[in-house]
């Protein structure tokens, strides 16, 4: 009986997702893998960093997804004078009802949404990262001594262009940790960018509203959360994880020369949680160890602080994760 329901929950989930899945490439062409790691970061309630070259819809993704999960969508274009405030929202000086008096009224910024875009975040000074990031973590601001919570979901995805980094404030590593996974965007195949022009040289076409409304939406991340892991895959995560840090006793011999700083435990979480979403939408009721072999590099790359020695070597942060996914098997 109990297997039934299983079955009966992970086949509702799959034909949610499956329409969500046709939402999302109506719109965009060429890009499933991280339409799907997209997708794995909002069914798990997590943030995601996307990284790629300007024109590769970037931006058209992640609008894509919120209407495809019928989410109130708000974009914030990074700028290095963006002040904190622009983001959170600020006090204002008003008159009372009665017109009596004045008080201070408090006007929201664009962060009190479902789902944030933060474009190009790399462009803002850290002081205004940090007020996106504390939101992020904390699912709340704090304006005039008020705090103000966030209304659920909230989910942010950053980008960012790996080419102009003239000018720009780089994320610290310790803040990278807050996102689930950072996402690289390549470019299209040949075949696939025939498509995206022929697409988008005609006449635009309208993209249907989403049927799943946000009980839906919290219905699937509960069905994600509830998902039993073996205890194989926890052990896969975490030894995943505790062989990244150098000073780990069984540390590889690559991982004590090349790295500084290794994940964390809050990789060990992202990747069972992310094996159990990847295990879901592929109609399974429980994750399997090659969940977290496919959901590894968007996880851990970000997490994984390379040393001088490495760059010096070009030994990259994908070799590692790779060398540790074979000593792994």
């Amino acid at each position: 009986m109990i297997a039934q329901d299983a079955a009966s929950v992970s086949r509702s989930f799959v034909d949610q997702a499956v329409r969500v899945r046709e939402k999302l490439t109506e719109s965009i062409v060429g890009q499933d893998e991280v339409l799907d790691q997209l997708l794995i970061c909002a069914l798990t309630g997590s943030h995601a960093l996307i990284v790629g070259a300007p024109g590769l819809a970037k931006t058209l993704m992640v609008k894509a997804l919120a209407r495809s999960l019928n989410l109130k969508f708000n974009r914030i274009q990074f700028t290095p004078d963006l002040m904190p405030s622009d983001i959170t929202g600020y006090e204002l000086l008003a008159r009372s009802a009665d017109g009596n008096e004045s008080i201070m009224k408090f006007r929201r910024g664009p962060i009190f949404a479902n789902l944030i875009l933060a474009d190009e975040i790399n462009r803002a000074a850290p002081k205004t990262q940090s007020a996106l990031l504390e939101a992020m973590a904390e699912h709340h601001v704090t304006i005039g001594g008020e705090t103000h919570d966030l209304e659920d979901p909230f989910l942010v995805v950053a980008t960012q262009n790996p080419i102009e980094q003239e000018g720009t404030y780089p994320l610290p590593e310790a803040q990278l940790d807050r996102f689930m996974m950072e996402i690289r965007v390549g470019y299209p195949t040949l075949a696939q960018e025939r498509e995206i022009v022929l697409k988008t040289t005609a006449e635009p076409s309208e993209f249907l509203s989403s049927t799943l409304t946000k009980e839906d939406f919290f219905a699937l991340r509960r069905t994600v959360r509830a998902v039993p892991v073996p205890d194989a895959v926890v052990d896969f995560a975490v030894g995943l994880c505790s062989g990244s840090r150098p000073e780990q006793s069984g540390a590889s011999q690559d991982v004590k020369t090349y790295v500084a700083f290794g994940a964390g435990p809050r990789g060990s979480q992202n990747l069972v949680l992310a094996a159990k979403a990847r295990a879901l939408l592929h109609g399974r009721t429980a994750p399997m160890v090659a969940d977290v072999r496919e959901v590894a590099l968007p996880i851990l790359r970000h997490r994984i602080l390379m040393n001088h020695r490495a760059i010096g070597d070009g030994y990259t942060v994908e070799q590692l994760i790779q060398s540790l996914l074979t000593s792994q098997a």
